[in-house]
């Protein structure tokens, strides 16, 4: 029988580390890091993000300010709501975009004909039907 061997990852052992790897790791890397803010070297280098990177600096013994820390938490927050947002509009456009299918013709396709042609509301008779809704409304 022959071994199989282990696929190698392309991405860095440093960027792959668990927590009490990194720790361990950090007491090489913060003395010779040269950068100006320890944190954004800190998170880019193990692939964290800030939050994690100055609670993993705390636990080696720096300080960190606490207006930072508080900008950092304002700024995931304003994050996650963004992305939460933008998921939302892209679920709802994928809803109307299978619910309705239309062209310039008509508003609402109910289907094809064997031909291939389609069939459906045309434009026209969707705003006539709002009209009448608007009126008895």
């Amino acid at each position: 029988m022959t071994k199989s061997k282990k696929k190698k990852s392309n991405i860095p052992r440093r960027k792959r580390m668990n927590r009490s790897q990194r720790l361990q790791s950090a007491t090489h890397f913060v003395p010779t890091y040269n950068g100006k803010n320890l944190v954004s070297g800190y998170s880019k280098y193990f692939a964290v993000d800030k939050l994690c990177a100055v609670k993993e600096l705390e636990m080696l013994g720096y300080s960190i300010k606490s207006s930072y820390k508080k900008d950092l938490k304002v700024t995931a927050l304003q994050k996650a709501k963004k992305k939460e947002e933008q998921k939302k509009l892209k679920r709802e456009k994928l809803e109307l975009e299978t619910l309705i299918d239309s062209d310039e013709t008509f508003a609402f396709i109910a289907g094809y004909t064997s031909g291939g042609a389609p069939y459906g509301i045309t434009w026209e008779d969707w705003n006539e039907k709002e009209e009448d809704e608007r009126i008895k409304t």
